[in-house]
């Protein structure tokens, strides 16, 4: 099935959109003439993203537009307003960036986590991504147009287990899994436009909020016990880390990234990312493993 090709007037939706990853989806999105509408949960972030992106819109001369609401994708009755302003004002949605996202909260040994790490990621990771299926899903499907969700996942669990992110790559296999089956059902739905995609942010190191993410953790999901993080904990420790290991530290640009998603999605591909090669030895290695049923190598 054919999806959505020629993105000018189509209505773009993406969470966590006003910074990271998530910025840059709509800066690409907007190059293509989109009227997009950017969820987020920091008002002041929303403020800014669509001064910036509204003048870029302008600049451009695509006939984009933006629009901001304030979203927690981790609430459901927050998910359900946001499509309905989305519907009432557009009656419409063709791209659904399922994008925000959350670390646990450093890392570490899986038995060093709380439960309020586990709580508080796979609220906004897992929960967010469902969130936005169930409000938007069936009234992309009842309006009959063309259409693609697109959920952001991570080569970190979603790929391969990452031993000392055990819960932050976890959400991530479950957003894998969730989109695969979406797909699946998608495609067998008679009559249905819409399809699922699934993109792993990829090509370099991303310099984004993810490694702030803290500042936006609610007070009643916080960590009851102090523990000491490492520098690598933080984005500049970890590039520091990974060049005395001789490994690659490049940085990825987010509005290129951007750019090579929105391509994805035109090119009706399921999985977009780069370095798929790489990855595909990967799993080559952990299904030889698992057919000698052994442990299967983890991604790091």
């Amino acid at each position: 099935m054919r999806g959505v090709q020629d993105l000018a007037g189509k209505v773009a939706v993406v969470t966590g959109g006003a910074s990271g990853v998530g910025k840059g989806l709509a800066q690409a999105l907007l190059d293509e003439g989109v009227r997009l509408v950017i969820a987020d949960v920091e008002r002041d972030a929303i403020d800014r993203a669509v001064t910036e992106l509204g003048a870029q819109a302008d600049a451009a001369g695509a006939g984009g537009t933006v629009e901001g609401v304030r979203t927690d994708v981790s609430d459901p009755a927050s998910v359900a307003a946001l499509a309905d302003q989305v519907y009432e004002r557009y009656s419409a949605c063709h791209i659904l960036c399922n994008n925000a996202g959350v670390t646990s909260g450093g890392g570490g040994k899986p038995w060093e986590q709380e439960y309020n790490d586990w709580r508080w990621c796979y609220s906004v990771n897992v929960f967010g991504v469902a969130n936005g299926a169930l409000e938007f899903v069936p009234r992309m499907l009842a309006s009959g147009e063309p259409g693609v969700v697109m959920n952001t996942s991570s080569g970190d669990g979603g790929f391969a287990p990452v031993p000392f992110a055990s819960v932050y790559a976890s959400s991530k296999a479950a957003v894998s899994c969730f989109t695969e089956a979406l797909a699946h059902q998608l495609a067998a739905e008679e009559g249905a436009r819409v399809r699922a995609c699934v993109f792993y942010p990829s090509g370099g190191l991303l310099d984004t909020g993810l490694w702030t993410a803290q500042r936006n953790r609610p007070d009643d999901l916080a960590r009851t016990k102090n523990r000491e993080m490492g520098a690598q904990t933080t984005f500049e420790g970890y590039r520091e880390l990974l060049r005395s290991m001789g490994r690659p530290a490049e940085v990825m640009d987010t509005y290129e990234l951007g750019r090579f998603a929105v391509q994805g999605i035109k090119d009706d591909r399921f999985i977009i990312s780069y370095g798929l090669d790489e990855v595909s030895e990967l799993l080559h290695r952990r299904a030889d493993a698992i057919a000698r049923a052994e442990l299967p190598p983890p991604l790091h």
